[in-house]
């Protein structure tokens, strides 16, 4: 296994890293900047009134596109140790 593979198979861990965390990030952040205009419009400064949104939404995407996540990782752990063969002999 040379250089050009390892790199490879690094940059397409990263990119399906990436695209499985998406979901969840997006979402969060969304929450947070609803929640952080809720906040300065009514001048309520209570650290705590975020946290709760951030948590339901985070439980809620990952309820929705959670068994997606799971498919996606277990297909490239299962693509990646069946070419540990081919990578060695």
């Amino acid at each position: 296994m040379d250089a050009e593979q390892i790199f490879t198979t690094g940059q397409q861990a990263l990119m399906l890293l990436l695209l499985v965390s998406a979901p969840v990030l997006v979402t969060v952040l969304v929450i947070g900047l609803v929640v952080s205009v809720f906040q300065a419009a009514t001048q309520l400064n209570e650290a705590t009134l975020s946290f709760v949104p951030k948590i339901v939404g985070a439980i809620a995407v990952l309820a929705v596109a959670g068994p997606w996540m799971l498919s996606t990782l277990v297909e490239f752990v299962r693509e990646s140790l069946m070419s540990i063969p081919g990578a060695v002999g």
